[in-house]
C-alpha cells in the first residue's frame, strides 16, 4: 500500500508554526519512519532515538521546504541522512540484536513454521548491503513509489529499480537455499513484493 501525502492545508499550517498540524503530520508518519530505521538498525532504543531526531529535524526544517518534492521523499531523505550519520558515528553503537529475537517484526499468534520463515527473512533483508536494503525497505515496506525512493535517496530512478530488483534476488536465493520461499525475481506486475509490505510497527509495540 502506497504511503499517502499529507493534505496540502495541513502542510502548509504545519510550514507556518501550527504545532497541532505538525502533530497530526508526526502521528501520520512516526510509525513509517521508527519501522524503516528499526529495519537499518536493530536496537529498538535507538531506532526511537533516531525517529525522534528526525522529526526534530522535520520540524526545524519544514518552513524551507519548498515542495519541489513529494513531502514523503523529503520525509525519508532526512530519515536516510541521519541513519547514515549513526552509521559512520563511533560515539553510539547499535545491541547485538536479531530481527528474529524483535517481538513486534512477527505476529505471536502466527504458526511456529510462519514465524520461523519470517524470522529467516528478516535475517536475510538484514544482511543486504545498505545500498540494496534502503530501496528494497522504502518499496516493500513503507510504500514508496520509485520516483518518490529515487529522490530519497538521491538516485536515478533506473538505479532504484534495479537495487530493488536486485535486492530481492538476492533474498529470494538465500530464502529458497534455507528452504523457504517468499516469491521469485519476476516482473513486480506478476508477482507481489519478497518483502511483503504490512502496517508499520508503532513506538509502543511491546
Amino acid at each position: 500500500m502506497a504511503l499517502v501525502q499529507p493534505d496540502r492545508r495541513l502542510l502548509t499550517r504545519a510550514q507556518h508554526g501550527d504545532e497541532q498540524a505538525f502533530a497530526e503530520l508526526v502521528r501520520m508518519y512516526e510509525a513509517p519512519v521508527y519501522d524503516y530505521i528499526r529495519r537499518l538498525l536493530p536496537d529498538r532504543s535507538l531506532a526511537e532515538d533516531l525517529t525522534q531526531e528526525v522529526f526534530l529535524s522535520v520540524y526545524q526544517g519544514l518552513p524551507r521546504f519548498a515542495g519541489r518534492c513529494q513531502f514523503t521523499s523529503w520525509l525519508f531523505q532526512v530519515t536516510r541522512h541521519r541513519v547514515l550519520d549513526e552509521l559512520r558515528s563511533t560515539r553510539r553503537r547499535p545491541r547485538c540484536e536479531t530481527y528474529e529475537s524483535a517481538p513486534e517484526l512477527a505476529s505471536r499468534d502466527a504458526p511456529p513454521e510462519e514465524r520461523q520463515a519470517m524470522a529467516a527473512l528478516w535475517n536475510v533483508v538484514a544482511d543486504l548491503k545498505l545500498e540494496l536494503k534502503m530501496p528494497l525497505l522504502l518499496r516493500d515496506v513503507v510504500g514508496l513509489s520509485y520516483s518518490e525512493i529515487a529522490t530519497a535517496l538521491e538516485l536515478e530512478v533506473t538505479t532504484v529499480k534495479w537495487r530493488i530488483y536486485r535486492a530481492r534476488e538476492v533474498v529470494a536465493e538465500l530464502l529458497e537455499q534455507q528452504g523457504h520461499s517468499f516469491g521469485s525475481t519476476a516482473p513486480e506486475a506478476e508477482r507481489g513484493p519478497v518483502v511483503a509490505p504490512r502496517p508499520a510497527a508503532a513506538l509502543t509495540s511491546p
